[in-house]
């Protein structure tokens, strides 16, 4: 599918809602932001479920809706997937019936079939159950699976699992993963949950207050010390790397992907395996080149040269962000103002960066 433009301009009460963005065609795109940002309304006025004072949305030469030429499809000839956080599943239809909805409501060629949306998905055993008899978790995969069985052209997900316990999400996140790499559907994911950003996410729209902050890849947005990801405690830079090697003996296993190799955990994926990694800014020691000798008497398994590329201050904190370049990735640092001052560290500085297997958050595959 081409891009997808967006204009998007609407004021309710006492806030509003003023936004211009070309979203990639593929991959899954997360609107990020706290509460109040504007993430449901943009969803909403996509899908057609209310009319903005102005917008024009168009996928290629495809328009969805133009205020300002007249242009208004019906949000049944958007050919839209939407998932919301309550799966709103027919009470009365079976898990089955439900499915084949959507199915017999589009007549166009099957971008997803049933049979391979339900072993996607894990609905086999519970085809002929009714939905009061579902867990929260099982009742949203269903809604998944009718919403990509109406074979659409974008899926809409509005914070599908906000309403769900930790145990259910982490249940229902793994096959989200899958679903975004076996069908070409790009995907919109409305999220405040920066674990879900991570695992899915290819590139991320961060919102407040109705404006966008930044529109980049992940990659970009996680390692970029002056946006407010990383004012977070649990900032961090997420790397996609691939697994080299596995060393048994050591119970470790060696990724590629960072200029330099990187040593985790030892993990159960065979060697070619893409993984995405996530390395805390609080876990990263910076040091001077000359202090490579310290990983020899020291528990940290990675010592990694990079270049300062910038430097942004963490007032909250009296701490100082850096993005260190590490070959084509970048990775964040959290360090005191003092120890930035000790090591006369500034844009352009060699340094290394140091930290332990254990520190790194290995997310999933990429």
């Amino acid at each position: 599918m081409s891009s997808l433009a967006i204009r998007l301009r609407h004021a309710f009460g006492a806030a509003s809602i003023d936004v211009t963005l070309d979203l990639p065609g593929q991959g899954v795109t997360a609107i990020f932001g706290p509460s109040g940002a504007g993430k449901s309304v943009l969803i909403q006025a996509l899908a057609g479920l209310f009319r903005p004072q102005l917008c024009r949305f168009a996928t290629g030469n495809r328009v969805l809706a133009d205020t300002e030429a007249g242009i208004w499809l019906p949000p049944e000839q958007r050919r839209l997937g939407l998932v919301f956080q309550d799966a709103r599943l027919f009470p009365h239809m079976s898990v089955e019936a439900n499915l084949r909805f959507g199915q017999r409501r589009n007549r166009r060629a099957a971008i997803a079939g049933f049979d391979e949306v339900i072993d996607l998905l894990g609905l086999t055993a519970l085809l002929g159950r009714r939905p009061h008899t579902l867990s929260g978790g099982e009742r949203q995969r269903v809604g998944i699976g009718r919403a990509l069985l109406s074979q659409p052209d974008i899926l809409l997900m509005d914070e599908p699992l906000a309403s769900l316990d930790q145990p259910r999400r982490e249940e229902i996140l793994p096959y989200l993963r899958r679903l975004t790499t076996r069908f070409r559907i790009p995907v919109l994911y409305v999220t405040h949950a920066i674990e879900e950003v991570a695992a899915l996410a290819d590139h991320v729209v961060l919102l407040r207050d109705g404006r966008v902050v930044a529109s980049a890849p992940l990659r970009e947005i996680s390692a970029r010390g002056d946006l407010p990801l990383a004012q977070r405690d649990d900032a961090g830079a997420i790397l996609t790397c691939t697994i080299a090697s596995h060393d048994h003996a050591r119970s470790l296993t060696t990724l590629a992907g960072a200029g330099t190799p990187i040593l985790i955990p030892l993990r159960p994926d065979p060697p070619g395996t893409a993984l995405r990694i996530r390395i805390p800014a609080r876990e990263v020691i910076l040091a001077t080149p000359d202090a490579g000798a310290l990983a020899a008497v020291t528990s940290l398994q990675n010592v990694l040269p990079g270049i300062v590329c910038a430097i942004r201050p963490d007032h909250s904190r009296a701490a100082q962000l850096l993005e260190v370049e590490l070959g084509d990735q970048v990775l964040l640092a959290r360090v005191t103002e003092d120890a930035l001052a000790r090591l006369g560290l500034a844009p352009g500085a060699a340094v290394l960066a140091l930290f332990k297997s254990v520190a790194i958050e290995v997310i999933g595959g990429d």
